[in-house]
């Protein structure tokens, strides 16, 4: 479904401008706006001109080549990342099982800074002369804010985890990922401006997002492209901190774990293979690292390579969903068995999240740690979390991971600024 806003003229015109320093980029958000943020660079995206809700990312990718096609560009920094018209935008996990859509937008108004740069670009259907818009008061924390059992109950999820490695160990796979859901209320409307305030002041090196009602700040890039230089960041294996015991005793029982070994080689593997086919070159570490995060680590792969001409970051973040990270291993069997048994809709938790721009250059990440807001009740927002499940997998242990990584948005939640 396509839906355009408002058009003044049979073509879209964008117009960008470089611009001082323009201070927190958040302070320009409205509730209903969007941002992609990693410190203080990235951008906030204000209003809209067009909207696409898309079966596939291939479906959506031909729509904005589409859309590119018709747009006049008047820029004084062409092919510069990231400025100019670009679409932003948020896909499922499995298309073929759920009650979500995927989306991608086109925005009215783009606040943008990368490596010291500022920039402001106007998209519309009329002539544009770029203006930085008013800056909005500060958001107000959640009132009553409580978190309920979400799909099934923590004990329902450990049975499913035992059910899941029995069917591993019987060789139905070799990795299954399965994720649980939680749910806040609240006494009125939740403001997402608040959650990202402090995403981006406790996870300011993660990719923080606000997505047509999704937010949260993911550790985990799918596809990163700049001008041909391609990257993937692949997590798997995790260890919650733990208060009073050393980092650097937790992050050596992560690395010496078999378990959490194991499960990263698969996550890396399903990246390589993926992406082999659209890579010129690829460099591969021959060990992950420990990323550190305030509250877990996480053994990491960082994937680089230059990515053939003429593909766009969305296309290769196509090919490159489900990662055996978010997923399991072979692809095809962990997604039927997450579908029948996971007892969950994941939306768009785990499926990529992100941004492109004219040229095809962009950011994937994959929507962790996150929270959506419900469509048509805003004092609900489902949290999401998930963990490996191999064939030694304790019950018990994955369901501690995974309030781990519930704990970034219950704290951003309620805590104070």
């Amino acid at each position: 479904m396509q839906v355009i806003i408002n058009p003044g003229s049979s073509r879209l015109h964008a117009s960008t401008i470089w611009i001082d320093d323009p201070g927190p980029l958040t302070d320009f958000l409205c509730a209903e706006d969007a941002c992609f943020l990693r410190g203080s660079d990235g951008f906030v995206a204000l209003g809209e001109v067009a909207r696409h809700e898309s079966t596939s990312m291939t479906e959506a990718d031909a729509w904005w080549r589409q859309m590119v096609s018709e747009i006049e560009n008047e820029s004084e920094m062409p092919g510069r990342f990231g400025t100019g018209p670009l679409t932003y935008g948020t896909f499922c996990f499995d298309p073929g099982h759920t009650e979500y859509s995927s989306v991608l937008i086109v925005p009215e108004i783009i606040i943008g800074r990368h490596r010291g740069h500022s920039w402001l670009t106007q998209i519309g259907y009329d002539r544009v002369s770029p203006e930085l818009p008013p800056c909005h008061s500060k958001p107000s924390p959640p009132t009553g804010l409580r978190f309920s059992s979400g799909s099934i109950t923590e004990s329902e999820w450990m049975g499913v985890v035992r059910d899941m490695t029995l069917r591993i160990r019987a060789g139905q796979a070799s990795k299954v990922v399965l994720a649980r859901d939680i749910e806040a209320r609240t006494d009125g409307p939740i403001d997402p401006r608040w959650p990202l305030r402090q995403l981006l002041a406790s996870y300011g090196s993660c990719w923080n997002y606000l997505i047509d009602g999704l937010v949260g700040s993911t550790p985990e890039m799918l596809v990163r492209r700049e001008r041909g230089l391609t990257t993937s960041r692949v997590l798997a294996g995790t260890v919650p901190r733990v208060e009073g015991v050393d980092d650097a005793q937790r992050a050596a029982q992560l690395v010496s774990s078999a378990k959490d070994l194991e499960e990263h080689r698969f996550a890396v593997n399903s990246v390589i293979e993926s992406l082999r086919g659209h890579l010129l070159a690829m460099h591969v570490p021959e060990a992950p690292y420990v990323l550190t995060l305030p509250n877990v680590l996480h053994l990491a792969t960082d994937i680089c390579g230059i990515s053939e001409p003429g593909l766009s970051t969305l296309a290769l973040a196509d090919a490159a969903h489900p990662s055996a990270a978010v997923c399991g291993a072979p692809t095809d069997v962990a997604r039927q068995l997450i579908a029948h048994y996971e007892q969950l809709d994941r939306g768009r938790f785990a499926g990529p999240v992100g941004w492109m721009d004219a040229q095809g250059d962009g950011e994937w990440a994959v929507a962790l740690r996150c929270g959506q807001i419900d469509a048509t009740d805003a004092t609900r927002m489902r949290l999401y979390a998930g963990g490996g499940i191999m064939a030694a997998s304790d019950p018990h242990a994955e369901l501690v991971e995974t309030d781990a990584k519930f704990s970034p948005m219950k704290a951003a939640l309620r805590e104070t600024l």
